[in-house]
């Protein structure tokens, strides 16, 4: 049945000369960054389109709305660009009710995205039934480690990605195994958007979350406050098992700060029977593992794997 659905709903390959196209939908660009970033991704044999208003700051610390949602919606529309790229910030969940879905749908794309791109990953899934990564954010390409241009290769280039295994930076946190239609991303977004339109679990499908966060960015506290934000959401019953990402630069040992994060998820997964592990292979550290939004899904707690 995994198999069947990813074939189903599998998007296109990249190929070399193919167009990609960044955008800047979260943060304000900067070109001197932004000059590595294309010249590293045109190292690898792509061409380099750039939204219009990518640089822009037209409210200070971003561009406008529409400027930005019109980005979106160029990249979509250009029958030259083949993928759509960007990072993340803060700013993703205004664009959301700008994009033209309807587009997408007539004009799928790859869209490739990270942190704050949650949002509009998940919103593309859920409006227009396509699949979207998460994983991987453009400034990677500035000089791309041998992980992660393994995890595009096998994403968009040969098609071969079938599942995320736990190779060291595992550990099982509820032992177990479900099915479901993979989703997530980073916390914030996903317990921000849960239950809207953009991120609408359905009754009659079963889910795998995944989630990352990092203790730079929230607290044990303020993740305790995010999952128990998405605890509290009707789609909560459908969520058949978690994966969550890297959290922690510390070294794990009882009593630390970092350990916590492990208490906290077996909590949540004992509170609702499911399978539960962490992993160091996604998230806001060294490794950046993609993951297909939308794809079905199997995993296994105890094993230490998600095919997909």
């Amino acid at each position: 049945m995994i198999m069947e659905q990813r074939m189903k709903m599998k998007t296109g390959l990249l190929k070399s000369k193919d167009h990609i196209g960044l955008i800047s939908p979260s943060h304000i660009a900067v070109p001197e960054q932004y000059e590595k970033i294309i010249r590293g991704i045109e190292e690898k044999g792509f061409i380099v389109k750039t939204g219009k208003n990518i640089y822009r700051a037209t409210w200070g610390y971003l561009a406008a709305t529409q400027e930005r949602a019109d980005d979106l919606n160029d990249m979509v529309r250009d029958d030259e660009v083949a993928m759509i790229f960007f990072g993340g910030g803060t700013g993703s969940v205004p664009v959301l009710p700008f994009i033209d879905y309807e587009n997408i749908k007539r004009n799928p794309k790859i869209f490739l995205s990270y942190s704050d791109g949650t949002s509009i990953l998940n919103a593309v899934h859920f409006q227009t039934g396509l699949e979207a990564f998460y994983g991987l954010m453009p400034g990677a390409f500035e000089k791309i480690s041998e992980f992660d241009y393994a995890q595009f290769t096998s994403h968009f280039l040969t098609g071969d990605a079938d599942s995320l295994r736990g190779e060291g930076g595992w550990k099982t946190i509820c032992s177990g195994t479900a099915e479901g239609i993979l989703v997530g991303g980073y916390l914030e977004n996903v317990a921000l958007e849960m239950g809207s339109r953009y991120f609408d679990l359905q009754e009659s499908k079963s889910y795998i979350l995944f989630l990352e966060d990092h203790e730079r960015f929230h607290s044990m506290a303020e993740v305790d406050m995010y999952l128990s934000h998405i605890e509290q959401n009707r789609g909560m019953s459908r969520i058949k098992g978690l994966l969550f990402g890297h959290y922690s630069d510390e070294t794990f040992y009882a009593g630390s700060t970092a350990n916590r994060i492990f208490e906290l998820l077996e909590r949540f997964g004992k509170r609702h029977g499911i399978p539960v592990a962490y992993c160091d292979d996604f998230g806001h550290g060294t490794k950046h593992a993609i993951l297909p939004i939308g794809r079905m899904a199997a995993f296994d707690a105890g094993r230490q794997i998600l095919y997909f």
